[in-house]
């Protein structure tokens, strides 16, 4: 099969050639840093491979910090490209001053330095990967233009181009700034959310004496700007407050010819560079670069492939960083494309994360003007964008808005993370964007206290519902293919389950309800809309009995927590709810108040007694203001999402896409009782499970309990933080929230058995876990943690001092 190349220009003349050319692998997110290692030394070896000259040189990035915040991201940076074999050390102001004589160190506190960085052209390095795929049989067609992909019965046939068709399997939507309308010229429309803003950078002449060519690159994000060598003088550029979005409309590519200097605009980034660097004051400007550049609406990159059309990729959205990561990008693409999947998990970048909702050109306009700013603003883990918001939200919103609720935002979907008390000063709140122990500690303590001992209410109207119904037997057929759990259960039961890959990795992990005989109710995470939707469309047989229906929004679904739920739920619907009438994992349709057809699940998502009631939106009012009605005698009241996490990992609860993705199998994770292996049946994941029991398993999901951690003083965990076993690196963090009734803070991850001699990875044993000593990283200081393994009933015997939480040993779950 040939692989094609179409540019509508020449090759590499586009933006591409007004890249500034810096290549840095430290960033906030694992797969970024990969993507970024694997871009520098596949450049390091191009010019070799090819004889084109790339312009590679291996300067270093220095990261510097004006603000103590700032140098804990750093360090927290720090610590984790350390133990993926990325060289970096957190330097004094003294040594950066040493490795950059021209910078002005006396506002710093410290700063990063990371060696192996480098700079390149990237036009150069463009044509040279061209080159190299020319040699590989690749045919490159330049000067040619798209008009539509073709698309017959959801997959691409081919594609139509202003110089006649070419018929195709694969398309790969790269078109950087254009993938937007590319994607919504096809006969069937994808959505890719992206939106370009210009980006300014400026030229200077060399100076006197040339700046040697491997002086180090300089990131000041808290002046918001890089600085590079450039042909003996400086290129540096920005990331202004105030970004300018372009092509809004769409534009004509010719524009992008036309972008116009704007000197009043750049002049605070050029402030900056002359109070970072004063010698500049000299120095004559060649002129000032304004070129456009693409921004998504959560500063990742896309890729994957689109939930619509099969065969239909995208990698686009690269957020100022595409020559950072387009190596390792294209390579998972290619593996994507080839295997089916990756080989690392990239849902943190896929483009099933967003739905069609995230495409509104208002929506992209307003949100890449946040976006872009953040770049070198954002330093805390958890952010809270500001525009694009109240976009979905349950019929409870304003409600809940006027009792206190502060919302945080996932697909779109409004949700509370804790409800302020009317005491409480509101605006203090907000502002605690904190590494340290936030300003909200004491309110989700108190939520999660009544949870504990009384009865909390959490509106969860924002997890994807579908439902699945066939005339026959179709709809248990396929789901019991589909997932890894038995779900010929009797009607009513509730069963919690995985949706696997071929690999037994999780693709989804969920719960589904029996209705009736031919019609199941599956309740999974709100980010998997999208995802899950085409998976299941992916594998169901296109047979006009079986019907796959979104309801998402047809239910508001409140979560009633705690042990007086019963009293709360048996006074509304004169039924008796107690374990015997109602038990544990049970459905039943019933009335609440006055309102009917309420699905009552006993099931909270925290292991804590309670019941989940999904409820026709018609009736979301009535039934919540019964509900906080009668729960007044019994000390109800409303709580969020922070209480419900802190609940959650103190249970050992994992969840889809913070601890579980596409590379954890269910034996991983302690869930072999969620897995139907012994009963025969095929599924999807079953062989490679099967040989996993045999083999043993490679890394183990394992709760950690911080030990010498003050939870006044300390850094805070978030999610990300190296774990050490008798010293030696063996896994990162996956989530963790402080646990109120174990009074510590609880970090969930996994456990790998790195081989000392060879570095290769072994089977990890129950065993190997339960004989180590750990210590997770937080920002470079190392505190003591316990380890427990799933499963677990009793997992602490709680006394009266904090000082006394020890682990106890009961098993089972």
């Amino acid at each position: 099969m040939a692989e094609v190349v179409l540019s509508q220009k020449r090759l590499a003349a586009g933006s591409t050639r007004f890249c500034a050319g810096i290549l840095s692998t430290a960033r906030h997110l694992t797969i970024e840093q990969k993507m970024a290692d694997y871009s520098n030394k596949l450049y390091h070896q191009l010019e070799q491979e090819t004889g084109i000259h790339t312009g590679y040189i291996r300067t270093g990035s220095i990261f510097l910090a004006q603000t103590q915040d700032r140098l804990i991201s750093l360090k927290r940076i720090n610590s984790r490209l350390n133990v993926i074999g990325i060289p970096s050390e957190i330097i004094s102001p003294k040594k950066v001053a040493e490795l950059h004589p021209l910078l002005n160190v006396h506002d710093l506190v410290g700063a990063m330095h990371v060696p192996e960085d480098a700079v390149v052209s990237s036009a150069d390095v463009a044509l040279a990967l061209a080159s190299a795929a020319s040699q590989n049989g690749v045919q490159i067609y330049d000067r040619t233009s798209i008009l539509h992909v073709m698309v017959r019965k959801g997959q691409v046939t081919g594609v139509e181009t202003d110089k006649g068709q070419i018929q195709c399997h694969y398309f790969v939507n790269c078109a950087g700034q254009w993938a937007y309308e590319l994607g919504l010229s096809n006969e069937e429309p994808v959505s890719i959310p992206l939106h370009a803003c210009e980006h300014f950078y400026l030229l200077t002449r060399p100076w006197e004496t040339p700046l040697q060519s491997n002086t180090p690159t300089i990131v000041d994000a808290d002046g918001r700007i890089y600085i590079r060598n450039w042909q003996g003088g400086i290129l540096s550029g920005g990331f202004e407050k105030n970004p300018k979005p372009i092509f809004t409309e769409g534009k004509n590519q010719l524009e992008i010819q036309n972008l116009q200097e704007d000197w009043d605009h750049f002049e605070p980034l050029l402030s900056s560079l002359l109070r970072r660097m004063p010698e500049l004051e000299t120095m004559e400007i060649m002129k000032l670069v304004n070129c456009p550049e693409t921004f998504t609406p959560d500063m990742r990159c896309i890729m994957g492939e689109s939930p619509s059309v099969r065969g239909y990729f995208v990698l686009a959205g690269m957020n100022s960083a595409g020559l950072s990561f387009g190596g390792g990008a294209g390579r998972y693409l290619a593996e994507w494309m080839v295997h089916g999947y990756p080989s690392e998990s990239v849902w943190e970048l896929d483009l099933k994360r967003f739905g069609a909702l995230q495409s509104s050109r208002t929506f992209l306009r307003h949100r890449v003007m946040e976006v872009m700013p953040l770049l070198y603003d954002l330093k805390v883990p958890r952010w809270d964008f500001q525009t694009g918001r109240q976009l979905r939200t349950s019929p409870l919103y304003d409600r809940l808005d006027a009792q206190g609720a502060r919302w945080m935002e996932k697909h779109g979907f409004e949700r509370p993370k804790y409800f302020v008390p009317p005491d409480k000063d509101l605006l203090a709140l907000e502002q605690s964007k904190t590494f340290y122990k936030p300003d909200w500690f004491e309110i989700v303590e108190s939520e999660v206290k009544c949870c504990k001992e009384a009865v909390c209410v959490i509106d969860m109207s924002s997890f994807t519902k579908f439902e699945i119904t066939s005339t026959g037997d179709q709809a248990l057929e396929i789901l019991q293919y589909l997932f890894s759990n038995d779900l010929d259960v009797p009607v009513g039961h509730i069963v919690h389950t995985g949706m696997l890959n071929e690999g037994g990795g999780y693709e989804n992990d969920c719960s589904i309800a029996r209705l009736s005989k031919r019609s199941f109710f599956m309740i999974s995470p709100t980010d998997q809309q999208v995802h899950c939707w085409a998976w299941l469309k992916k594998y169901m047989p296109e047979d006009s009995n079986l019907i796959l229906e979104d309801v998402t929004w047809k239910y508001t679904a409140l979560n009633l927590i705690g042990p007086r739920a019963v009293d709360v739920l048996s006074e509304l619907s004169y039924a008796p709810m107690t374990p015997d009438h109602f038990p544990s994992l049970f459905c039943k349709e019933m009335s609440v108040g006055y309102a009917n057809g309420i699905r009552v699940m006993s099931m909270t998502h925290t292991g804590e007694p309670g019941f989940m009631l999904y409820i026709p939106i018609e009736y979301a009012l009535h039934v919540y203001n019964e509900v906080m009605s009668v729960g007044q005698k019994y000390g109800i009241r409303n709580a969020g999402y922070y209480a419900l996490r802190s609940l959650r990992i103190e249970k050992f609860f994992a969840f889809w896409g913070q601890d579980l993705n596409t590379l954890t199998t269910p034996l991983e994770c302690g869930r072999e009782s969620r897995v139907k292996l012994d009963k025969g049946m095929d599924f999807i994941g079953r062989d490679a499970l099967l040989q996993q029991k045999q083999n043993g398993v490679y890394k183990r999901f394992t709760m950690f309990i911080l030990d010498d951690h003050d939870t006044d003083l300390d850094l805070w965990p978030w999610w990300g933080e190296p774990i050490y076993r008798n010293g030696q690196y063996v896994g990162k963090t996956t989530s963790s929230a402080y646990g109120y009734t174990l009074e510590r803070h609880v970090c969930l991850g996994f456990v790998h058995n790195f081989s000392e001699d060879t570095g290769e990875e072994q089977v990890v044993t129950a065993d190997f876990i339960n004989r180590g000593e750990y210590e997770i990283d937080i920002a470079g200081h190392r505190f003591q943690a316990k380890a427990k393994l799933y499963p677990v009933t009793s997992l602490f015997t709680h006394k009266r001092r904090k000082d006394d939480v020890e682990l106890s040993d009961l098993h089972g779950k």
